[in-house]
């Protein structure tokens, strides 16, 4: 559609021009004494077009002419950039690829010939970024080359040229960088080091999945625990880890934070400043009253601690794996010289509602024993030493139970249990 638009715009204006040009009478007179000279209108015309034409063509030759060293001199600099960005193109490749020597010339090459285009007044306008980029890859290849003065040589360039007030891109460099010299200080076992480097941070950047995760390590390398801790749960926050690997995290740091009481009172003040879900753990519940009992705590808040562990394996006896549930066993078993008439209903009645889970009767048998109930708890240790399948709570059993034999002066059945007890372990 266009091209026909085109030839018919062409056809008039041939036609307006032969109409123009065919019955054109007029004439242009030159008077240049003594001459005179008679001219067509329409050679006139011609003579004019083309006077102009030749012109204009020869002032755009003339032009084109004076423009040719600056355009040598900028394909000489074109070169020269694109040279420049080859290098550092080069330079990541090799460092990805695990060849840090050439890594590092590369990147040397390209700060020398992007500092040879300042030199000459040809600087690049992204030229403090890419200095500050060639910097950091040689830093990362003189770190994994184990080259401590040249990557820190490097590195005190990058933060040079990215200053932290600059602009976005240069306070994102700086940024970067800084989380990538606290992962090298990780690397060298300085943890120190890599925690003032996030220090340095700004809030927000601080609070980034891989600063938090820099910081759990360093944290963790530290023994700083309970900063461990609350660094972690910030990263379950921000779902960083898989649901079970978040929970193992914070369970084993939560456990080193219980393990660090040296007191009854340190160990309640760790224990209250845990989280709901995390006081709930039945791992952490069991492991807190066992610290607590064997720092010389109440058996009362032994078992305050054990109580919800408790209600969920009597609700669910597969709510428990078997070792939790004979550490809550052996936990509790320890707090029974002080047994309050609630628990004693509570191991009771989970007993009865359960008559063949031998822990249970083990641990009723035992809470009979300890109040002196000698014929019932006879029949559960008897019932419990039978089923029993964990060893030292078997043994336990019929050690017990031979100790009911012999306080009945009964010698043969003293020397069956000692014997029961003896295979048993």
């Amino acid at each position: 559609m266009r091209a026909a638009l085109w030839l018919l715009a062409l056809f008039g204006v041939a036609v307006a021009t032969a109409l123009f040009a065919g019955n054109n009478q007029g004439t242009v007179t030159l008077y240049w004494p003594p001459y005179r000279i008679d001219l067509s209108l329409n050679l006139v015309i011609l003579l004019l077009v083309g006077g102009f034409a030749t012109l204009y063509a020869a002032l755009r030759a003339l032009a084109a002419l004076l423009e040719l060293p600056h355009q040598a001199r900028r394909w000489r600099v074109q070169q020269k950039e694109r040279s420049m960005h080859g290098a550092l193109l080069d330079a990541l490749t090799h460092m990805l690829g695990g060849r840090f020597i050439r890594s590092r010339k590369a990147a040397v090459a390209a700060l020398s010939q992007e500092s040879a285009l300042a030199a000459g007044g040809d600087a690049v306008p992204h030229g403090a970024q890419l200095r500050a980029l060639a910097h950091m890859i040689a830093a990362e290849a003189s770190h994994a080359l184990q080259d401590r003065p040249t990557r820190d040589s490097h590195l005190g360039g990058a933060l040079q040229e990215a200053p932290m007030r600059g602009t976005v891109n240069e306070q994102e460099m700086h940024e970067g960088t800084q989380m990538r010299a606290a992962r090298w200080s990780l690397d060298d076992r300085d943890a120190g080091a890599a925690l003032d480097r996030l220090a340095a941070l700004p809030q927000g950047a601080a609070r980034r999945t891989l600063a938090l995760r820099i910081k759990l390590k360093a944290t963790r390398l530290a023994r700083q625990t309970q900063e461990a801790l609350d660094t972690a749960r910030l990263l379950c926050k921000h779902r960083a880890f898989s649901p079970s690997a978040a929970q193992s995290i914070v369970r084993g740091l939560a456990t080193e934070l219980i393990n660090s009481a040296h007191d009854t009172a340190q160990l309640q003040q760790i224990w209250l400043s845990l989280e709901t879900s995390e006081r709930n753990m039945p791992e952490l519940a069991i492991h807190a009253a066992q610290r607590l009992e064997a720092l010389g705590g109440d058996a009362t808040q032994v078992r305050a601690w054990l109580l919800p562990v408790w209600e969920r394996m009597v609700e669910r006896p597969d709510a428990l794996s078997d070792q939790h549930a004979l550490k809550l066993v052996r936990t509790l078993e320890a707090s029974l010289d002080a047994l309050d008439a609630p628990w004693l209903a509570r191991i009771e009645s989970a007993q009865q509602a359960n008559p063949r889970d031998a822990r249970l009767q083990y641990l009723a048998g035992m809470a009979c024993l300890k109040r002196q109930l000698w014929g019932k708890a006879q029949q559960l240790l008897t019932q419990a030493a039978q089923q029993m399948g964990d060893t030292p709570l078997r043994a336990s059993a019929w050690r017990h139970l031979a100790e009911l034999a012999e306080q009945r002066g009964d010698d043969s059945a003293a020397a069956s249990a000692w014997k029961q007890a003896a295979l048993a372990h």
